[in-house]
């Protein structure tokens, strides 16, 4: 019997907030909660903000350390979560009046020799031989250029083009939390995704562990591009022409695989299986796929599986932008014949399957902890939904890379197909919806939009719920899809699926017939979701979510009522653990998980024999048997 693979820990950051806890999802649904619960999202996120501090006997402070009770503080400080949280005006100030730094060429006429003094060490090691140099000091010399043509470069600034994204909530940097060191924004985003993973599991990694031999366990993690901000490749790639030093950590940490890295050697200490899967904005699914088949083969019993990405730098924006792949200013104030653009402009800037002009640039990092059902039900797992197939097909003969091709109508159908054949043609029809890509470019509104009307024709769908969360966050790139199943999670725990807020009206060219579009949350009773990533290259990919009630009532028949009683019992205690973790979180309180230099073993320590190796540090060894099912060439007894 195939193992299934249940999700038992969420966890991670994105424009909305925190992942674990619903958080970022409750910012997403704010106007449809109950009024205690719009006052602890909007609390919780001002602590992560920095505005407010919980304090261990349930008082709150404000910023300057003055206490004040809860609903005094919601009150002061609600606009400014709202106004500093999702897609809005980029906050770094290189992005707005400071302007972009670059770098003109030009030629300089010389009329006469051009004399000036600089420091020695600021020379250039290969000068041109009509340069005259003489000492001035130590440190100091003097240089005259002949008249005539000399090539420099000047400094400049230039106006940014594009002006939005969707950035972490104002205040919070994950880096701050743990020891790091020249860490790229995005790594420093892994750790603190994965602890908060580890913390809404409610389970105790060290005692997991140990529960299992080593390599049952594996970590699949990643990102699209790398890390590309100053202290990862970014930096390294214009250092030589910006005039800086190459550090020694820029190349190794700019690795699309260093997530990955980052959780086996910093949070979760694993030497089982490990890698990353990178296929543009479909990568987490990917990478999910890679745990799905794992647990399902019985190959490993744990897995983490996540992406990180913060690509909001400006030399990935303006690559995209020329692309012509971005919201520009320009464009936004085209669509809707503007002069200046405010900040609630900026606010609305992607409209999936409204009239648009391009996707909006988001990072953001997503984990989540999948485990074997059987296991999942021995340790008192909590059940925050499960994953029966992740499917993914390239588009075939393109006319360019980037055009739109064929292979989203196949994963999409395939993924029908699975939910048809495991919950029933009523349960497709009616209880589950659609987390689109929705990029809120002219050519994904048609191109998408088709791909679920003719698979909702196929299966005689209505009226089908489609929800577009890059309304609220922006693209992330490779963490799209995590963005959008967190949220499908948080739609299973709340009843209530998010609206495309910024849906004035349904484009004409989006195809309705048979889907349900809107704008305000909608409360609706899923089973299932669909993850769909349309990737840049044909990258396609969709998920298969099931909710936590199916994925209890497939374990139940795969199980036993009796197991599942018993189950339930040894659920309490992680249910307390996970709210103890969730009411530090929501005061401001993190610890993010970071182990440096802890347990660090080079080979001479373990203990090797033919059947198995022994590490110190781990409970259980590692077994050597493994299975080989191309036989056995000879037929003479082992000598």
């Amino acid at each position: 019997m195939s193992h299934l693979p249940v999700i038992v820990g969420m966890g991670g950051v994105n424009p909305a907030g925190r992942t674990s806890g619903h958080q970022a999802f409750r910012r997403t649904v704010l106007d449809a909660l109950p009024d205690d619960d719009q006052a602890r999202t909007l609390l919780g996120l001002a602590a992560m903000m920095r505005l407010a501090d919980g304090q261990a006997d349930g008082s709150w402070h404000d910023a300057e350390g003055n206490p004040l009770d809860a609903a005094t503080l919601v009150e002061q400080t609600r606009q400014q979560v709202l106004d500093h949280t999702l897609i809005r005006r980029i906050e770094d100030p290189q992005f707005n009046a400071a302007g972009l730094p670059a770098n003109r060429r030009a030629t300089l006429a010389l009329d006469r020799p051009l004399t000036f003094q600089v420091r020695r060490r600021q020379l250039p090691l290969d000068l041109s031989p009509t340069w005259q140099v003489r000492d001035i000091d130590r440190r100091h010399v003097e240089v005259t250029v002949p008249a005539g043509e000399m090539n420099v470069m000047l400094p400049e600034t230039r106006p940014a083009q594009v002006r939005a994204a969707g950035q972490l909530p104002s205040g919070f940097e994950p880096s701050r939390f743990y020891r790091s060191v020249h860490h790229p924004r995005g790594l420093s985003m892994a750790i603190f995704a994965a602890s908060d993973c580890l913390g809404d599991s409610g389970l105790v990694w060290d005692e997991l562990r140990d529960r299992l031999d080593p390599d049952q366990i594996a970590v699949y993690a990643g990102n699209s591009i790398g890390q590309l901000d100053e202290d990862g490749w970014g930096g390294l790639l214009k250092s030589f022409v910006a005039g800086k030093r190459t550090t020694s950590k820029q190349m190794p940490l700019g690795y699309g695989q260093m997530p990955a890295d980052f959780l086996n050697a910093y949070v979760l200490g694993s030497v089982g299986g490990t890698g990353a899967a990178l296929g543009a904005c479909a990568s987490f699914l990917y990478n999910l796929r890679l745990g799905v088949e794992d647990i399902r083969a019985g190959r490993r019993r744990v897995v983490m599986v996540g992406t990180s990405d913060a690509p909001i730098t400006p030399e990935i924006v303006e690559g995209f932008r020329a692309m012509g792949a971005l919201a520009d200013d320009d464009s936004l104030k085209a669509l809707d014949a503007l002069e200046l653009l405010t900040d609630a402009d900026y606010q609305r800037a992607c409209r999936p399957f409204a009239r648009n002009c391009g996707f909006t640039m988001g990072e953001s990092s997503q984990f989540l902890m999948l485990m074997d059902d059987s296991l999942a039900l021995e340790v008192g797992a909590e059940l925050r939904g499960s994953v029966p197939e992740v499917f993914v097909n390239a588009d075939g003969w393109k006319r360019s890379i980037s055009a739109p091709g064929i292979g989203n109508y196949l994963t999409l159908g395939k993924a029908a197909a699975l939910v048809r054949d495991m919950l029933g043609a009523d349960a497709l029809r009616h209880r589950t919806f659609l987390h689109a890509h929705g990029t809120s470019t002219p050519k994904n509104r048609t191109t998408e939009s088709h791909v679920f009307d003719q698979v909702a024709r196929a299966h005689g769908i209505e009226d089908w719920p489609v929800t577009a969360i890059k309304a609220f966050v922006g693209h992330s790139q490779g963490g799209a899809a995590g963005d959008q199943l967190a949220s499908a999670l948080g739609s299973f725990a709340h009843g209530l699926l998010p609206g495309i807020a910024t849906l004035d009206a349904v484009a004409d060219d989006v195809h309705t017939e048979r889907l349900r579009f809107f704008r305000d949350p909608l409360a609706f009773d899923a089973d299932a979701s669909f993850i769909n990533a349309k990737g840049f290259g044909g990258n396609n990919a969709t998920g298969v979510v099931l909710s936590p009630r199916v994925t209890e009532r497939l374990l139940a028949s795969r199980h036993g009522q009796a197991a599942i009683d018993a189950w339930k019992g040894r659920r309490e205690a992680t249910r307390q653990t996970a709210n103890a973790y969730q009411r530090e979180a929501d005061r401001g309180h993190f610890a993010p998980r970071y182990r440096f230099g802890e347990g660090v073993l080079e080979g001479p320590e373990l203990d090797v024999r033919a059947d198995a190796i022994q590490i110190p540090g781990y409970a259980q060894p590692v077994s050597l048997a493994v299975d080989n099912p191309f036989g056995r060439l000879n037929d003479g007894e082992d000598s």
